[in-house]
């Protein structure tokens, strides 16, 4: 299911945006160990401020789990002015009708294996019909996008192959970068939607997209507020006891004296006490 978020709408999805960049620093930064800026753990670097183009993927619970980024060539953009060592010396390609398309990545640890929906192939696939269909609704005839040696496979193997390649390949962190040409024709859409087997629309509207990912926060108030609340200086007591506690015995024996207090706590207060000893019994 794919949204898709520019500066018209931008500010109707911080809380996704924020969710996508999350996922980016464990991409990029984490797993692929490209030389990228991670604060607050978002990965967020000059093009963002841009009002680039993001197409954004939600799985069946409303997390982000794949994401790209879109920029036009007749200005600043990624291949021409970070990755410009690819063109080999050759000057960066700029056209009205051509975007570079960066920042491709997906949840390797929250999808699955397989072709199934909420499956890392599913959500590529989608990913990739969304970005194609979008682009060419806006009038943009070819994308050229930096990717690894990897993602080039994936390309391949999903019937979206590139129909040619700028410049050189040249390292990037534990990996190597290189810069593919994609058309965004109704044949290389058709066929991809054929390999993965996609014939709905993947578009969700920004109504159902916000439904969707608000849906998996607490529906009480309340309960989101609590966790913000001081702790008692009992509650305080039982913390630091249970990071203490280095044996099974110990939580035990704080378990029972928590219970024995148990009227000294509010219900919300005691479940919470009484459920993070065992986090810490797990861990010990």
């Amino acid at each position: 299911m794919i949204i898709v978020v520019d500066g018209l709408n931008r500010h109707l999805f911080g809380e996704v945006l924020d969710e996508m960049f999350e996922l980016r620093a464990r991409v990029f930064g984490d797993r692929l160990g490209w030389d990228v800026k991670i604060e607050d753990g978002k990965e967020i670097d000059e093009f963002d401020h841009l009002d680039p183009t993001y197409v954004i993927g939600f799985d069946d619970e409303g997390n982000v789990v794949a994401a790209v980024r879109a920029l036009q060539t007749t200005g600043p953009h990624m291949l021409a002015d970070v990755f410009s060592a690819i063109l080999d010396g050759e000057p960066p390609i700029r056209s009205a009708t051509l975007w570079e398309s960066t920042r491709f990545c997906v949840d390797t640890q929250r999808l699955t294996r397989g072709k199934g929906q909420n499956s890392l192939s599913y959500a590529t696939c989608e990913l990739m019909i969304g970005s194609l269909e979008y682009a060419k609704a806006a009038g943009v005839q070819d994308i050229v996008t930096v990717i690894d040696p990897v993602m080039d496979r994936v390309l391949k193997r999903s019937a979206c192959a590139p129909y040619d390649y700028v410049g050189k390949t040249v390292p990037m962190g534990k990996v190597s970068a290189l810069a593919a040409l994609v058309d965004c024709t109704d044949e290389r859409i058709a066929s991809l939607r054929e390999f993965a087997d996609i014939s709905e629309s993947v578009f969700l509207e920004e109504d159902q997209a916000l439904a969707l990912f608000n849906s998996k926060k607490p529906a009480d108030p309340s309960v989101a507020n609590r966790d913000h609340q001081p702790l008692t200086e009992l509650e305080k007591y039982f913390v630091e006891q249970m990071h203490s506690a280095t044996t099974q015995d110990e939580v035990n024996n704080i378990l029972k004296l928590i219970e024995a207090l148990s009227d000294r706590f509010t219900p919300e207060q005691k479940t919470a006490l009484l459920s993070t000893p065992r986090a810490f019994a797990h861990e010990a």
